[in-house]
């Protein structure tokens, strides 16, 4: 990509999707970097994403002290506000319009797959126009399933709240036997799913169970590793991605559950609902018996938006995030049009990693999918996985029994 002159005019950053632990990292991160840039002007931030930028919804973020912009990177959730619009290309050519009316020369949009496809149509809108105008994605997702990175910010910050969640649950499942069900988030992905076997510190200890996206779900292969589990142990911990899907490639939810909301982009809602825990529940509730025949004692928890915010970053996210940032405005000070920031892991021991800039068609629109390697059969993740997550959750806590 040809790299061109700096040009005067103000920048402005945007927070889109679904709010993580570090996403205002990033934002710090983009903000600390442009105070360097002298071709810039203002420092605006979107209220609420592209949705308040096309209403003149902005705020000076140039004018907040650095005391308080440390305070708001260690804050979990989106501090400026976050939108779930799926900007098209009539939608984008407003969001051009009105960078031309605030001169916006820099745009930084944080975010997952759909803000990587916004940044690229703004993009392409303002190179055909003849708009100069720096268009950079900064990635974040707790899904973890964004192309061409080795991870994204925002999945190890709730991969280890599930980790650590699973850790307290399986001791009260040991405390009081039975069956439970968690399901995690992940409608494609299964890496949030996965981090639950970081949980295990002991032969028996659990996730006994891991079912992922990636894996066709059968509910009476389901049913019969339970009971696998349940007689071996007399008691069965299960992790379930909330996508988990048939060999049809339909989602499990709509197999067991008659009638489910739908989000404005005509996807079945299935964060924030308990109707997979439920469904599954019901099912092993009639299916597993115990020796004498009696039902055992089945519960279910659905995480829900629990882990995206959880005030408990891992210090890597915390890191990479910022970096991220700060990353970005690099590539737009040293003359570059437009990209996405990717993490690259450079060594394990001791962990570390690196920034590069790739292609906003390189993620927009795409999904990234659990390797085979990660994947250990049809309920359980591999070394391989176990591997890859540990370095970038921290130290989990130290737990014993008698």
């Amino acid at each position: 990509m040809a790299k061109q002159k700096l040009i005067k005019g103000n920048a402005v950053i945007g927070q889109s999707g679904g709010p993580t632990a570090v996403i205002n990292q990033s934002l710090v991160g983009v903000v600390e970097a442009l105070r360097d840039i002298a071709p810039v002007k203002k420092i605006l931030g979107m209220r609420h994403g592209v949705s308040g930028l096309t209403t003149g919804d902005v705020v000076n973020l140039g004018k907040v002290k650095a005391d308080k912009l440390k305070v708001i990177a260690g804050t979990p959730s989106a501090a400026l506000g976050s939108s779930r619009d799926k900007p098209d290309a009539e939608y984008c050519a407003r969001i051009l319009e009105q960078c031309r009316t605030l001169d916006i020369r820099y745009f930084f949009y944080i975010g997952g797959n759909d803000s990587s496809d916004t940044c690229r149509i703004v993009s392409e809108l303002a190179d055909q126009s003849a708009y100069d105008m720096r268009c950079f994605h900064v990635p974040k997702t707790v899904d973890n399933d964004l192309m061409g990175s080795d991870h994204t910010p925002g999945f190890p910050s709730a991969a280890r709240f599930v980790a650590t969640a699973f850790m307290g649950d399986n001791l009260d499942n040991a405390s009081l036997p039975g069956i439970k069900i968690n399901v995690v988030m992940g409608r494609h992905a299964g890496f949030l799913t996965a981090a639950s076997a970081l949980a295990r510190r002991n032969e028996n200890d659990g996730p006994h169970l891991i079912y992922l996206p990636e894996v066709p779900f059968e509910t009476d292969r389901f049913i019969a590793d339970v009971q696998a589990v349940y007689d071996r142990l007399g008691r069965c911990q299960i992790a379930v991605s909330e996508g988990v899907q048939d060999a049809r490639g339909r989602a499990i939810t709509t197999t067991l559950v008659e009638s489910l909301d739908r989000d404005a982009h005509g996807n079945v809602q299935l964060s924030g609902t308990g109707a997979l825990g439920d469904a599954l529940s019901n099912l092993v509730k009639a299916k597993v018996k115990t020796a004498s025949g009696k039902t055992p004692r089945v519960r279910a928890d659905t995480f829900g938006y629990l882990q995206r915010c959880w005030p408990d970053a891992s210090p890597v996210d915390a890191k990479e995030a910022r970096g991220a940032g700060k990353f970005a405005v690099r590539c737009a000070a040293r003359g570059d049009r437009s990209g996405s920031i990717a993490i690259t892991r450079v060594s394990d021991k001791p962990y570390k990693s690196s920034f590069k800039r790739i292609e906003l068609t390189d993620v927009a629109a795409k999904t990234r999918h659990m390797p085979p390697e990660f994947i250990e059969g049809h309920s359980d993740v591999t070394a391989a996985f176990i591997k890859y997550c540990r370095p970038l959750v921290g130290d989990l806590p130290e737990m014993a029994t008698l």
